[in-house]
């Protein structure tokens, strides 16, 4: 006896209650009914132990209607560019105006008793004239205009990042963590506003994962410019990798090596050595603010949660 599930925007997982002899391919479109109606979704299998995970939950349940017939994919394929030409009539009206804010989506129940249009605003819009003449426009159909964020807004219109993978907003995160510059700064990344935010204008989620590891390893490490006794003599730090656990130390002599931590010593007090700091990713580049990284970090506009 199998189990479903339907993926909702914003990542959001429901129980689909079907009859017990129901067998549905992995990832196949369905209509299913909710308290507002009819909807399709796609659907996934589950363990009998998530589906006992969301009942202690007491998570809404999606009733299965059924498979998607000939006539609901040609409904579906209909309101694809009912959703496009909405996009269009909505954008047309902002304009005329003068709003503020950045329509995103447009976004049709199957039933058609609802469109919903995502934006995002840097400030709080008044749209109630805006309101009025799309009740002229979208006549007998509930009206939902709402305000996300940019986060939320690059999860509603996916992609793929640097990694080559799906953006996370769009394919596991459930709720955005609060990101800073400090995250990168410490795990030694370039400070350059490219390589460090996302498609969203914000600095990368990613920041978060291996920010306790980072952590950890900084507990075991040598401060560049300390002085350290080698194997082969005095030296400075001049260098460090925390992922290799790596030191990079100027010996007496002039030379340079790189050693591990179980191989240095540290010596308290000044070592008579010159040292340059190279130009890695622990320095912000010169052609760039401070003031535009902190730009990059979380604000009100980042993420509503309104999704």
């Amino acid at each position: 006896m199998s189990k479903y599930g339907i993926r909702l925007l914003k990542n959001k997982f429901y129980p689909l209650v079907a009859s017990d002899n129901l067998e549905l391919e992995e990832g196949e479109l369905v209509v299913y009914q909710d308290e507002l109606g009819e909807d399709v979704g796609k659907t996934f299998r589950v363990s009998s132990k998530v589906w006992e995970a969301w009942d202690k939950k007491d998570i809404e349940k999606l009733t299965y209607v059924r498979r998607l017939t000939k006539e609901d994919k040609i409904r579906l394929d209909e309101q694809k560019i009912m959703e496009e030409e909405g996009f269009k009539s909505c954008q047309e009206a902002v304009g005329q105006h003068n709003l503020k804010m950045n329509l995103t989506q447009c976004r049709y129940r199957f039933d058609r008793k609802k469109v919903t249009f995502y934006y995002t605003a840097p400030e709080r819009v008044d749209f109630r004239g805006l309101l009025k003449d799309l009740t002229q426009i979208f006549r007998h159909i509930r009206i939902d205009l709402r305000h996300i964020g940019v986060r939320d807004e690059t999860s509603l219109i996916q992609g793929l990042g640097v990694c080559g993978r799906p953006f996370c907003c769009c394919s596991w995160i459930k709720k955005f963590d609060n990101v800073n510059a400090k995250l990168a700064k410490d795990q030694g990344m370039q400070l350059s506003p490219a390589k460090i935010s996302g498609t969203c204008g914000r600095l990368l989620c990613c920041l978060n994962y291996e920010y306790k590891n980072y952590l950890q390893m900084a507990k075991n490490t040598i401060p560049i410019g300390s002085g350290v006794m080698t194997p082969d003599g005095l030296g400075k730090v001049f260098a460090s990798n925390l992922l290799t656990e790596k030191f990079s130390v100027k010996l007496e002599d002039g030379k340079t090596k790189d050693y591990e931590r179980k191989d240095l010593e540290m010596v308290y007090g000044d070592v008579n050595i010159d040292i340059e700091i190279p130009k890695n990713q622990y320095k912000l580049e010169e052609t760039v603010d401070m003031k535009d990284i902190k730009n990059l970090e979380d604000d009100k506009n980042s993420s509503t949660g309104n999704v």
